[in-house]
C-alpha cells in the first residue's frame, strides 16, 4: 500500500485501520473510503487477534470494527486495542442492532457505534468527528441506548466518582452528555475550546472513563440529566 504522507492545504488524513471478516465487505469499503483524501487506510484485517496486532503496530487514528468475528470478537479487540493502543479511536461497524452489543461495545472503550447500512459518507464522516474526539452512534441505536438509560434507577445515592468533580466539570459534563461538541460547550458556559477539553480530560480521568460516550452513560445513570 502506498504511504500517504499528507492532504492537501498540510492537513495530515485520519489514519484508519479495517476490521471485517467479509472480505468483499471490507475491500469495497477500503476502495470507498480511499478515495477521500481526508482518510489514509493504513491496513486490514479479518479477525480481532490480527486487528489488535496490526493495531499496535501500525497505530491508527481510527479503527472501524465488527462486532461479529473469528478468533476474538469486535468487543474482546476493542477492549484489547485500548488496552494495548490507548490513543487509538474505535468505531464499531456491525449488521449487529443488538443492544447488549452497543453497551458492551461502549463499555470497553468504543468511541462510536453504526449499522452497516449507514451510507459511505456518514461512515466518514463518523470517522472525521471520531478522531476529533467526539462519539457517534447510529440513531436508532441512540434511541435504545437512552430508553435503556432511562429506565436506571439508583436505590441510593453513593458517594461515588462524581463528588470529585468540581461544579464546572459538571456543567460541561451535563452539556457533553446532552450531545454538544466542544465547540458548542465553549460557547454555551463562555470559555474557549480549549478549556472545554481540558475539562472533558480531567472528567475521564477522574470518573476512570475511556470515552466520550461512557461519560454520557455515566451521567444518565447518575441522573445529572433531566430526561423526559
Amino acid at each position: 500500500m502506498t504511504e500517504v504522507t499528507g492532504i492537501p492545504g498540510g492537513t495530515e488524513p485520519v489514519r484508519v485501520l479495517v476490521v471485517d471478516d467479509q472480505e468483499l465487505f471490507r475491500r469495497g469499503l477500503i476502495m470507498l473510503l480511499s478515495g477521500d483524501s481526508d482518510i489514509e487506510v493504513v491496513g486490514e484485517a479479518a479477525d480481532g487477534v490480527t486487528a489488535t496486532e496490526l493495531a499496535v503496530r501500525t497505530a491508527p487514528d481510527v479503527i472501524l470494527l465488527d462486532v461479529r468475528m473469528p478468533r476474538r470478537t469486535g468487543v474482546e479487540a476493542c477492549s484489547a486495542i485500548k488496552e494495548a493502543v490507548p490513543a487509538a479511536k474505535i468505531i464499531m461497524l456491525t449488521v449487529s442492532d443488538e443492544e447488549a452489543d452497543l453497551y458492551e461495545s461502549v463499555k470497553n472503550g468504543a468511541s462510536g457505534y453504526l449499522l452497516k447500512d449507514s451510507s459511505i459518507e456518514e461512515v466518514a464522516q463518523a470517522i472525521r468527528v471520531v478522531n476529533e474526539g467526539q462519539s457517534l452512534i447510529s440513531p436508532s441505536m441512540a434511541v435504545k441506548l437512552i430508553d435503556e438509560f432511562k429506565q436506571m434507577s439508583k436505590p441510593e445515592r453513593e458517594q461515588g466518582p462524581g463528588l470529585r468533580l468540581t461544579e464546572r466539570e459538571l456543567e460541561v459534563l451535563r452539556l457533553v452528555a446532552k450531545g454538544l461538541n466542544n465547540r458548542e460547550v465553549a460557547k454555551e458556559l463562555f470559555i474557549s475550546e480549549n478549556t472545554v477539553k481540558n475539562h472533558v480530560r480531567n472528567i475521564l480521568e477522574k470518573l476512570q472513563l475511556h470515552s466520550r460516550m461512557e461519560a454520557v452513560m455515566y451521567a444518565m445513570r447518575e441522573k445529572l440529566l433531566d430526561l423526559p
